[in-house]
């Protein structure tokens, strides 16, 4: 059975605009604007001087999905410990340095694919910009010009008052511009603030302005739930709009949690193909089954499953059946038993006991009909990494 058989296309869904078009960068393997497809990010949580355990968390991001991982380095001792997870990591390393700018040469010098300099609290550093464009340039190492509401430069915030979108944009420009004088563009940028509306307003300013490649992030965004609304309508705005060309979700929260709430808005945007899909109503007073229970031990069953599923578990006969007949596999429940539907024929109708093991079965089968190989152990062990 191929993709295109299924209920989730083949081709990917049209885009909700077009691209703005930017030039590109190379992070590592990994290509950045231009045509690229967004690419998803996150950070490690692990102190970097601890080279294997930030090792085992990079593997453990790049299982989940993550294309670019950034390491923190505020000591010495995690610049020191740079070029071996750069080499050993298999997806691109981006240093992030931050009061120190010897670290961005020490980042350079060990292989990191990229380095996230923020300008705003970085001492003297746009005295030392010819020296890291020219070390970068040498390299072929990017740079990003990562600017933060809550570390702006002293002096715009004496103009501006507060960290306002424009304040972050003249921020950004200004030091390209100081990289630019040096010859140096590889740069791409971020301007976050925790507010997605300043967000927002900040990015659309900054896209008109320049084709630098641009980094989307709500910064400090907060818990799970709250982290993951902000950024999931500051992003979904701007991708809405074309902007917008690697992503990271700032959560409190397991850095693999950024990556899946990632790649999610990204699937939902029509900007990488969906994988496994669960449609689920959100069931109501018609509801005959537990609707709430079936679609979690569903989604956990399923989970781990690399395959281009749509499932709908449906509760009642109003939209049930249509929901379930458009789906790859599905059910429509009813007086505590679930009509099982694959391909939008009914194959068998089984007590809600059974509806979970049964959908799972299916799926299975599927997966197997498409030449995809089944595992759904999503607690495999990781590779560990050691260090000689």
């Amino acid at each position: 059975m191929s993709v295109a058989m299924l209920g989730i296309p083949a081709v990917r869904t049209r885009p909700v605009a077009v691209r703005r078009q930017s030039r590109q960068v190379m992070v590592g393997s990994v290509p950045v604007g231009g045509d690229a497809p967004v690419t998803v990010q996150s950070m490690t949580t692990t102190v970097t001087a601890d080279v294997n355990a930030t090792l085992q968390q990079i593997a453990e991001l790049t299982a989940s999905g993550c294309q670019i991982v950034r390491v923190a380095v505020p000591s010495q001792d995690d610049a020191d410990a740079l070029a071996v997870i750069a080499r050993k990591s298999r997806i691109p390393v981006i240093a992030d340095i931050h009061f120190q700018p010897k670290y961005v040469f020490a980042a350079i010098e060990a292989g990191c694919a990229a380095v996230r300099v923020n300008p705003g609290n970085i001492k003297k550093f746009d005295d030392k910009v010819g020296e890291i464009a020219k070390a970068a340039a040498e390299h072929k190492v990017p740079i990003r010009i990562g600017v933060n509401a809550g570390s702006l430069d002293p002096r715009l915030l004496q103009k501006y008052g507060k960290a306002t979108p424009e304040a972050l944009v003249e921020s950004a420009l200004w030091e390209c511009s100081l990289f630019e004088e040096h010859g140096f563009q590889d740069i791409k940028i971020s301007v976050k603030h925790h507010d997605p509306v300043v967000m927002i307003q900040a990015y659309r300013l900054l896209a008109a302005r320049c084709d630098y490649p641009l980094h989307l992030g709500v910064t400090e965004a907060g818990p799970a739930f709250q982290g993951t609304v902000k950024s999931a309508v500051a992003f979904g705005a701007l991708l809405a709009e074309g902007i917008g060309d690697t992503i990271r979700v700032s959560l409190s929260a397991p850095p693999v949690e950024e990556v899946k709430v990632g790649i999610g808005i990204l699937e939902s945007m029509g900007l990488r193909e969906r994988g496994l899909e669960i449609v689920s109503c959100p069931s109501c007073g018609r509801a005959q089954v537990d609707v709430y229970t079936l679609a979690e031990q569903v989604q956990a069953g399923l989970e781990g499953l690399k395959v281009p599923l749509r499932v709908a578990v449906m509760g009642c006969v109003v939209n049930g059946p249509g929901e379930a007949r458009e789906a790859d596999l599905g059910v429509a429940s009813g007086n505590g038993k679930g009509q099982i539907f694959v391909k939008g024929q009914v194959i068998k109708t089984m007590p809600e006991s059974r509806i979970v093991e049964t959908l799972i079965e299916e799926a299975l089968t599927l997966a197997e009909e498409m030449g995809v190989p089944v595992d759904l152990d999503d607690d495999e062990p990781r590779p560990e990494v050691t260090v000689y």
